[in-house]
């Protein structure tokens, strides 16, 4: 049985190892999101003044990436 600290470091590791996980999930959906923006955009379905959806979802996109540098 590992002492104190390293029972502690261990559940910090699975804490982060969770988190990772979720942001890469995230990240996932946050790519689809774009990816179908710009197909509807290239369909002619978004005119451009609704750039806006896009602009959210890249600066959560970027968001997400910060973590990773």
């Amino acid at each position: 049985m590992g002492t104190k600290n390293e029972l502690l470091l261990q559940h910090e590791l699975e804490i982060m190892a969770g988190i990772l996980e979720s942001k890469a999930q995230y990240r996932k959906i946050v790519k689809a999101g774009i990816a179908k923006w710009v197909k509807d955009f290239q369909d002619g379905r978004i005119e451009i003044k609704t750039v806006d959806d896009l602009k959210k979802l890249i600066e959560i996109d970027i968001e997400l990436q910060k973590d990773e540098i």
